[in-house]
C-alpha cells in the first residue's frame, strides 16, 4: 500500500480524531485461512515425529476442545475464534519462517487499507457478507469483490484483529454478524467477556474465544529497509 494519512479517533479524547501517517506497507489480500493457520496450529510443517526445535523462540496454540471452524467451512475460509494472542503469535511464527517481518495492522494502517483512497460508494452487499446475506456464517475469501487495491473482504465476513492507537487490540469492519450499519471502514469492536464466557478452563484459554466466531485477522508485513529495499522497489 502506498503511504498515506488516516483521520482516526483519538482514543485519549474520546469525541475528538486526528491525523495519522501510515505506509507504505504490504497487505494481505484476504482474511487469514485455515489452510495457512493449520500449519501454525498443528505444526505442519516440523516433521512427523519431530521435536520441536524452536519452542523457546515460537509459541504455538492448545488443540481447540471444539471444531474451530464451527462448520462454517475450513478450506479457503477465514481462521476464526482466536485471540489476539494467537493472531500476534502466528505472525511471529511467519517471519520466522520467511524471514519478512508480519504483524497486525494497527487499526489506521487497516482503514487506509480498507478505504484503498477511493471515493466510491459501492453497494456494500458487492463487497461484504453481513447479517443481512451472510446467513449467520462466514464465507470463503475473497467470494465478494475487492476494493479499489485489491483487497477482498475488508468489511464484513470476519471482524479483523488490529492494534488500536492506544496500543489495546482492537477488531475492525464488522463481522457476518453485524447489520450494514456496523459494517463500516471505521467499525470498532473491542474484546468482551463475553467472547470467552462458556470457555470451561481455569484461567480461559489466551488461544481460542469460544464465543467469537465472528472474529479472525489478516497479516500486514513491512517493507524491507537498507539495499533490499531499493531491490524490492
Amino acid at each position: 500500500m502506498p503511504a498515506g494519512v488516516v483521520r482516526a479517533v483519538d482514543a485519549s479524547a474520546p469525541g475528538r480524531s486526528r491525523d495519522v501517517k501510515v505506509g507504505p506497507f504490504w497487505i494481505a489480500k484476504t482474511e487469514t485461512t485455515w489452510d495457512l493457520y493449520d500449519v501454525f496450529a498443528y505444526r505442519l510443517d516440523e516433521p512427523d515425529g519431530a521435536e520441536p526445535t524452536d519452542a523457546d523462540a515460537t509459541t504455538h496454540p492448545t488443540r481447540p476442545y471444539l471444531p474451530p471452524d464451527r462448520g462454517f467451512g475450513h478450506a479457503g475460509f477465514p481462521a476464526i475464534s482466536m485471540s489476539a494472542h494467537a493472531a500476534v503469535a502466528f505472525c511471529v511464527w511467519l517471519s520466522s519462517k520467511t524471514g519478512r517481518a508480519y504483524r497486525l495492522p494497527t487499526e489506521a494502517e487497516w482503514e487506509w487499507a480498507c478505504r484503498a483512497n477511493d471515493a466510491t460508494e459501492r453497494p456494500l452487499d458487492d463487497v461484504a457478507w453481513f447479517a443481512t446475506n451472510a446467513g449467520r456464517k462466514t464465507h470463503a475469501v475473497g467470494s465478494k469483490k475487492p476494493n479499489a487495491w485489491g483487497l477482498h473482504d475488508m468489511l464484513g465476513n470476519v471482524a479483523e484483529w488490529t492494534m488500536g492507537l492506544d496500543g489495546k487490540p482492537v477488531t475492525c469492519g464488522g463481522s457476518f454478524l453485524d447489520p450494514p450499519e456496523r459494517v463500516r471502514a471505521d467499525g470498532r469492536a473491542r474484546l468482551s467477556p463475553e467472547w470467552n464466557s462458556s470457555d470451561p478452563q481455569i484461567p480461559k484459554s489466551q488461544w481460542w474465544l469460544a464465543d467469537c466466531s465472528f472474529v479472525g485477522f489478516r497479516v500486514l508485513c513491512d517493507p524491507p529497509k537498507g539495499p533490499r529495499a531499493e531491490e524490492t522497489r
